[in-house]
């Protein structure tokens, strides 16, 4: 069957130059949440995708991180590439041991491709529950794949409209392996910490086996714009940095698709400074829980 091609975008999703952060990050900072987009010619999009996002190669992400002070990275293979992952393989192979990723698969995966993936540098799996992206799941059907994914090290990062949080999230603690929630489990921080939502966030959270992404602060917060720092959603992250320590990695979201503008990764950088305020805060959010649940080799 054929399928008709997106609209094409007439502009990129991230700035070439970005601000210089202030905010000095340590050694061996990792950024837990990136995608990489082509270029087109060697990695061809998905025929399925909903969007064509300007081409972001594996070069632009790692002069990106050498710019920001980020020395590590987990790569999440997108949608715009659907279940080929060889984009982020390859990225992963350039990267010098510095990059793994997250793989998207079928539901119906073969031991072989995830044994072939764990081997890749792949250390879980993404399911997405979006409206807005193709390739939706059952909770259930995700949940009997946990236990082929613990036999190999491998985890489970889910993707969640913020209302789902008490279905979908309340179902993944039957998991047979860690769970990674991106994006601050896309919670609306205008509405503040008291928000069902954001609670039930935080109670999925007293499950040690629940982590979660304090990355998405410009995604979260819908009535800022690029330049305002994010105050409420910046808030949110760091009362979950603060009251799960262990459970939280962060991510710049790069190249940043689906949005609202084009954040600016040097202010998303230099927010950190406030989501995790001491030198102890910081050091366990960007390197010692990174290193626990994605296992680079030192």
């Amino acid at each position: 069957m054929s399928h008709p091609s997106p609209p094409e975008n007439s502009f990129q999703t991230y700035l070439d130059t970005p601000t210089l952060p202030t905010l000095s990050l340590p050694a061996k900072s990792c950024d837990a949440h990136v995608h990489v987009f082509g270029p087109r010619a060697q990695f061809p999009f998905s025929s399925t995708r909903k969007i064509t996002p300007a081409d972001a190669p594996k070069e632009k992400l790692f002069a990106l991180h050498k710019q920001m002070g980020i020395e590590r990275c987990i790569i999440v293979q997108s949608v715009v590439h659907g279940n080929d992952n060889t984009v982020v393989e390859d990225a992963i192979d350039a990267g010098g041991g510095h990059y793994l990723g997250v793989a998207l698969v079928d539901i119906n995966v073969s031991n072989e491709e995830l044994k072939r993936l764990a081997a890749s540098g792949f250390r879980a799996l993404r399911f997405n529950f979006m409206k807005h992206l193709a390739g939706g799941y059952d909770v259930n059907d995700v949940l009997q794949l946990t236990p082929r994914l613990a036999e190999l090290g491998m985890h489970l990062q889910v993707h969640f409209e913020s209302e789902l949080v008490h279905t979908v999230g309340s179902a993944l603690l039957k998991s047979a392996v860690p769970v990674v929630i991106d994006h601050m489990g896309r919670v609306d921080a205008t509405l503040g910490e008291n928000h069902a939502d954001f609670q039930a966030l935080m109670r999925l959270l007293d499950n040690a086996n629940v982590h979660v992404k304090v990355s998405g602060i410009d995604r979260i917060e819908s009535a800022s714009r690029a330049g305002s720092g994010y105050p409420m959603a910046v808030h949110l992250a760091a009362r979950l940095v603060a009251d799960f320590p262990q459970q939280c990695v962060w991510g710049l979201d790069w190249p940043h698709p689906n949005h609202t503008h084009i954040p600016d990764d040097g202010e998303l950088v230099n927010a950190l400074s406030k989501i995790a305020p001491s030198a102890e805060a910081l050091h366990q959010l960007l390197v010692t829980n990174p290193q626990a649940l994605y296992r680079f080799e030192t």
